[in-house]
């Protein structure tokens, strides 16, 4: 069992950076996969990015690819969301996760079995 807290959203402007944290607890983070979705109203979760374990293998999806990166450091139980060049379709719920899966960065919200309460990120035009 992990327990995941995301912290750091908040109102930010079109081409304005936000960073999120997501802090584990319960469980050392090394032994999970990591990874950022979101959830915009009226629309499904969609993942954002992923992180392996040691944090040398990463990957994004299209919509954020070259302006979001993902990092962690274990030794503070934390994965990280530096989001930069914001534009309002940003705007959504993001939401840390944790898989224990056995293949390499899962994109699929299935895959994930904890999740943190999210963190809301507003980006205003």
């Amino acid at each position: 069992q992990v327990q995941l807290v995301e912290s750091g959203g908040g109102l930010a402007q079109a081409g304005g950076s936000l960073r999120l944290s997501c802090v584990a607890s319960g469980r050392t983070l090394i032994k999970f996969i990591m990874a950022w979705f979101r959830q915009a109203p009226g629309k499904e979760r969609e993942f954002v990015a992923t992180i392996s374990r040691g944090g040398g293998s990463t990957a994004y999806g299209d919509s954020v690819k070259g302006r979001f990166t993902i990092s962690r450091d274990n030794d503070k139980n934390t994965v990280y969301l530096q989001m930069n060049s914001l534009k309002p379709e940003d705007t959504a719920v993001y939401y840390c996760a944790a898989s224990v899966a056995s293949f390499a960065l899962p994109r699929n919200k299935n895959d994930y079995a904890y999740w943190g309460g999210g963190t809301q990120a507003t980006v205003a035009s």
